[in-house]
């Protein structure tokens, strides 16, 4: 409950500032323009709000609404979620947006969108400036990467130490690395000091994320380098610097795989209602084998661990005038990543992994962190900024469209037409909405 309560804060604090920037965006330009606002608004309203107050001698309702579900920010003389067709029906007035030219127009409903994407840059800026970038280059980890049956089936083998891909220097693991390997026609490596070249098939990241063991991991040396007194593995006689060999017959060359058959040992033991499980484990130390039996206790752990490998460590600290191109160029990368992979949302199996807020919720941590409630926040503000300009009626980017149309057209669209359009919008963006929290449901039940 907890941990609900920790992830559930970050959420609508992390959600309450990026519509406060996204709906003040729209208010500023409207503003500027002389166009009134009459309402300004965190999360929606109907029926009932929360709290709401309207400042003497001016034309805007500020409040809080119930429903969380986003904000808005009612416009005098425009069709939008409101649906105020009755404002419509009277002659326009000069503090209208419909009475403004189609270039202020555009450059209101625009602002949010723009506010949102700023505020994502000046964020990656500040959590560069403040806690700088470390990393461990993948030039430096010597031991190479683990790859699992798929990667080995293209070419890869354990211990490649991964270089480039069509020509471009892959310099950290992370979901950049990913995207660049799956997307390329050629990958590089380093194998036992020499350089090799291995043909890329057609891949989908989707389905390479969703593998079960992953496509391509660190690996970890199989070294004991702790052992829990009184734990399992404690129990059977297996010290510090003992190398794992052979797992229930099969043989393991990695902690990576020793973990693998760990988790499959646990998944077949509550499969069958376990509360503990036994297997063979054959260590070796000195050059000298042994066989021991091993039961787990009752949350499968064995009492063992290994350590972060000792690899160098790349760190990067900002001064406050760097961090700006450092950050500018970290958040275009991330809508980079994030446009690139839209593709896969148009596929039966991007369809499924479509989450609503239980799945927005979860990329929050445990714990409060700061640098990572900063950094899941100025990444949602660039999907924020990227789904509302898409050219789809209620949002944004539709009102942008037919704003374009009027601008190269020279007339505009018809009310009835714009409030049809603003109908099957927000029929489209509810059905959206209920399908990805529906997801939600189906992955907490199954």
């Amino acid at each position: 409950m907890e941990t609900f309560l920790i992830r559930a804060l970050q959420l609508i604090l992390s959600l309450s500032l990026l519509v406060i920037v996204h709906e003040g965006g729209h208010f500023l330009f409207a503003r500027l323009f002389k166009i009134r606002v009459e309402k300004f608004y965190i999360f929606f309203d109907p029926w009932f709000s929360l709290f709401k107050f309207k400042p003497k001698n001016s034309y805007t309702e500020y409040g809080i609404g119930w429903l969380p579900l986003g904000g808005y920010c009612k416009i005098s003389g425009m069709i939008d979620e409101s649906m105020d067709t009755n404002q419509m029906k009277q002659p326009p007035q000069p503090w209208e947006f419909r009475s403004k030219p189609a270039g202020q127009r555009l450059l209101v409903m625009i602002g949010g969108v723009l506010m949102n994407f700023l505020l994502a840059l000046f964020i990656y800026s500040m959590i560069l400036y403040v806690w700088g970038d470390s990393y461990i280059a993948l030039k430096d980890m010597t031991y190479g990467m683990k790859f699992n049956e798929t990667a080995q089936q293209i070419g890869f083998r354990d211990g490649d130490i991964l270089k480039s891909a069509d020509g471009k220097e892959l310099t950290r693991f992370d979901m950049d690395m990913y995207r660049d390997i799956v997307e390329a026609h050629e990958v590089t490596v380093l194998r036992n000091g020499e350089e090799k070249k291995i043909l890329m098939p057609e891949l989908s990241l989707l389905d390479v994320a969703k593998e079960d063991p992953a496509f391509v991991e660190v690996l970890v040396p199989n070294l004991v380098d702790s052992v829990i007194p009184g734990g399992s593995f404690a129990k059977v006689g297996v010290q510090k610097g003992d190398s794992l060999v052979a797992f229930n017959g099969e043989p393991i060359h990695s902690w990576n795989e020793f973990l693998y058959q760990m988790e499959k040992l646990r998944l077949n033991a509550e499969l069958n209602k376990q509360e503990t499980a036994n297997f063979s484990l054959v260590y070796s130390r000195s050059g000298m084998r042994d066989t021991v039996d091993v039961t787990t206790n009752n949350q499968f752990m064995v009492g063992v661990t290994t350590r972060m490998l000792p690899y160098k460590e790349t760190q990067l600290s900002y001064g406050f005038f760097q961090s700006f191109p450092a950050g500018v160029t970290l958040g275009v990368n991330t809508l980079k990543g994030y446009v690139s992979d839209m593709k896969y949302v148009f596929t039966k199996e991007g369809a499924k992994s479509v989450g609503g807020f239980g799945t927005i919720g979860s990329i929050f941590p445990k714990v409060w962190d700061w640098q990572r409630f900063w950094e899941m926040t100025a990444f949602l503000s660039i999907i924020l900024a990227f789904m509302n300009i898409l050219p789809i009626p209620a949002l944004d980017g539709g009102h942008v469209l037919f704003l374009l149309y009027e601008i190269i057209a020279r007339r505009k669209p018809s009310d009835k037409f714009l409030e049809y359009a603003q109908v099957v919008g927000m029929f489209l963006l509810f059905a959206l909405l209920i399908w990805a929290n529906f997801n939600d449901v189906l992955r907490f039940l199954f």
